[in-house]
């Protein structure tokens, strides 16, 4: 059973980010992460969507193949990109780190991209970032 969703304050749906101890709630109910791979260097983006029963990646898109990044056989190529759509599995919590590697992850949404060092408003460094789903009263 999935764990309940954290409470971040407002009403509805909203995306909460924790790092370092601090909690950011965005009012959105899909977006896009985006990030470069840090040892083939090549762009990757999933878009994600925010629901009561938690985070569901709806596609995935990688502008290359290399190491630790083979597209599965169900993707296609498409504008450069290969695409594909895994089975939806909604997930209580989605966690990352930044190795330092190759740049900082980007959270884009309704045309907008921005780091989590500008979403949080001071560096996030090798943080670990934790993604969920919060249920505001």
């Amino acid at each position: 059973m999935a764990a309940a969703p954290a409470r971040c304050g407002g009403g509805g749906l909203s995306l909460c980010l924790a790092s370092a101890g601090v909690v950011k709630a965005l009012s959105i109910a899909a977006f896009t992460l985006a990030w470069m791979h840090s040892i083939e260097k090549t762009a990757w983006q999933e878009d994600w969507l925010v629901a009561p029963a938690g985070l569901t990646l709806q596609q995935a898109r990688i502008k290359g193949t290399g190491a630790g990044m083979e597209p599965p056989p169900e993707a296609r190529l498409v504008d450069g990109w290969f695409q594909w759509s895994p089975p939806p599995m909604p997930r209580p919590e989605v966690v990352f780190g930044n190795s330092g590697a190759a740049g900082e992850w980007h959270l884009c949404h309704a045309g907008r991209c921005q780091t989590l060092s500008e979403i949080f408003g001071h560096p996030i460094g090798a943080n670990v970032t934790t993604m969920r789903v919060c249920k505001n009263p």
